[in-house]
């Protein structure tokens, strides 16, 4: 696919899990993926971007995944056929009984969701070492090889968090399993006849991945076919509870958890306005990681490479230098009402701090610009010939965002946030290398922020009206605009400028693209609705809504004035 910055596209942002298709499982899933496809193409998109596909913990957080190289095993399409090792029977076997209607309406039901497409996984692998073709039984065993860097750890990781109650925090197992070099000696130490349903289970486990790896580069050639390519994302970080962690723990420092600075713009929680974000993913011992040829970071690479065109890493800030807190998030209320001292007392005189070091010295800024750098490289040279996005959002050192241009890594503009001698930047300063958007997964939508200000103020009222006003300002209207329309004036206006802009690639949220108010994601909190959120309607209802049939005419008629189709 031609994706050289030369030629301005545009695309739009979904999570997978947030889709709806025709006949999904309760959850957004390729098959619903593919139906999105098409509907990006008729509309005249040229690109789809979505969140980490990885497999995911008790959080169901897409940036807080149990395996850098694992794919999240709902993503895959399941249906008779598909994979095709599941019968039409079997397929019916295990659905008897299912409330489909109850199971696909309002917000992901994760648990019930996750345990009903394993157990039709389970039928699928059952068939197929029953009877699987010995070409069928070849491919498993070369991808197998193929992937043997990760996959096997992965695997046994899998098996061991079932036997601790599906719980992946390896650090409270019992301490025969608290380490990999125990866990093969728990192992070896069995009966044959249970070493053999240890191992069977280990297959099953290489089995989805091997399925969900298929799936996922059938989607990629389809997408292709369509003319859109497929934007991944790669978090910077790994679960603290990850086979990553589990298996490689002398490249992590797991008394440190990465994070990022108190900065202003978050208003939703306490926590982070106080101290930061804390995210709990361990810091990496960057030294271990040079020692082996940064391997792992090759491997994260090399398998999003193979199921995208192109890529983002979220918060490519981290390769320069991390924010770390010296206690995990779940301590976090407890360091709440503490002030500067009384946290000191608490954690032995160890400060949240920069690692592995600050920006306040010309030295430290180009010594962490030298690492970021090498880093970074290594990123670009697994690549390849795949475009790399660098999300360069929030609190970001002078250096930083020259250096990425340098590397040829795309960087954000967010028009509210891209203001300069205190006036907004227009549209056509933008750098070509960059990506324009007004949100992405932790940002409320413009609608949000539009009945903040004008239908149900709020506590954060204040901050909308003047995000709102510096959209205004972007898409060409005075900064007060009490006296306009969202749906006539606003949403075409923003749309415009958005498409209008210098910018490689023009995204927008799907939330935003429907004019859509409900959120994905609120950085900092655990609220129960964070990553459960699917969109309102499926694909099929979008293309038979009179009103949503307009807006899309409308996004169209735009794409082609900008010259973005």
């Amino acid at each position: 696919m031609n994706l050289s910055p030369e030629k301005k596209i545009a695309g739009v942002l979904v999570p997978v899990f947030a889709l709806r298709g025709e006949n999904d499982l309760g959850i957004g899933d390729i098959g619903a993926l593919r139906e999105f496809i098409d509907w990006a193409a008729e509309i005249g998109f040229k690109l789809v971007q979505l969140l980490p596909i990885n497999e995911t913990g008790t959080d169901n957080s897409p940036y807080n995944a149990i395996s850098a190289m694992a794919i999240e095993p709902t993503t895959v399409h399941l249906a008779p056929n598909s994979p095709q090792d599941l019968t039409r029977e079997d397929f019916d076997v295990v659905l008897a009984g299912i409330d489909l209607p109850v199971l696909r309406s309002g917000s992901i039901k994760y648990r019930q969701v996750k345990k009903l497409k394993r157990r039709v996984l389970e039928r699928a692998f059952a068939n197929f070492s029953a009877r699987a073709s010995v070409d069928r039984q070849t491919a498993f065993q070369r991808f197998c090889e193929e992937e043997s860097m990760w996959l096997h750890d992965y695997a046994l990781f899998r098996v061991l968090m079932e036997v601790n109650d599906d719980s992946p925090t390896w650090n409270r197992w019992p301490a025969q399993f608290q380490s990999m070099e125990r866990a093969r000696n728990w192992l070896s130490d069995l009966p044959q006849d249970q070493q053999t349903v240890i191992r069977d289970r280990q297959n099953f486990f290489g089995y989805v991945q091997w399925i969900a790896y298929q799936h996922w580069r059938e989607i990629k050639s389809y997408a292709e076919s369509r003319d859109i390519a497929l934007m991944g994302d790669i978090p910077f970080g790994v679960s603290y509870h990850s086979a990553d962690v589990f298996t490689r723990r002398d490249e992590f420092m797991l008394e440190w958890s990465g994070g990022a600075p108190p900065e202003p713009y978050f208003k939703d929680d306490a926590f982070v306005q106080k101290w930061g974000q804390n995210w709990g993913i361990p810091v990496y011992r960057w030294e271990k990681m040079r020692a082996n040829k940064f391997a792992w970071w090759r491997e994260r690479v090399r398998a999003v490479r193979s199921i995208f065109h192109l890529f983002r890493i979220d918060h490519v800030l981290g390769f320069y230098r991390i924010y770390a807190f010296p206690w995990r998030p779940r301590k976090n209320n407890h360091f709440l009402p503490l002030d500067w001292n009384q946290m000191l007392e608490q954690t032995g005189g160890r400060a949240p701090h920069f690692i592995p070091r600050d920006d306040q010295t010309p030295e430290n800024c180009e010594a962490n610009k030298r690492d970021g750098e090498e880093y970074l490289r290594i990123v670009l040279e697994e690549a390849g010939s795949t475009c790399v996005i660098g999300e360069d959002l929030g609190m970001v050192p002078d250096y930083m965002r020259p250096d990425l241009h340098s590397l040829g890594i795309a960087g954000f503009k967010i028009p509210q946030w891209e203001v300069r001698d205190g006036a907004i930047t227009p549209g056509n300063k933008y750098e070509r290398l960059s990506v324009a958007t007004y949100a992405t997964h932790d940002h409320k939508p413009v609608r949000a922020l539009w009945e903040e200000v004008f239908e149900h103020p709020t506590a954060t009222s204040e901050q909308s009206r003047f995000d709102l006003a510096k959209i205004a300002v972007f898409a060409g209207f005075q900064p007060t605009i009490d006296q306009i329309q969202f749906e006539k004036d606003f949403y075409p206006a923003i749309m415009e400028a958005l498409f209008k802009s210098e910018s490689w690639l023009a995204i927008v949220m799907i939330t935003d693209l429907l004019a859509r108010k409900y959120r994905f994601n609120v950085p900092g909190t655990k609220a129960n609705l964070n990553w459960t959120r699917r969109m309102q309607r499926s694909i099929a209802q979008l293309r038979s809504s009179r009103k949503e049939r307009e807006r899309m005419s409308l996004i169209h008629e735009l794409l082609v004035k900008t010259g973005r189709t």
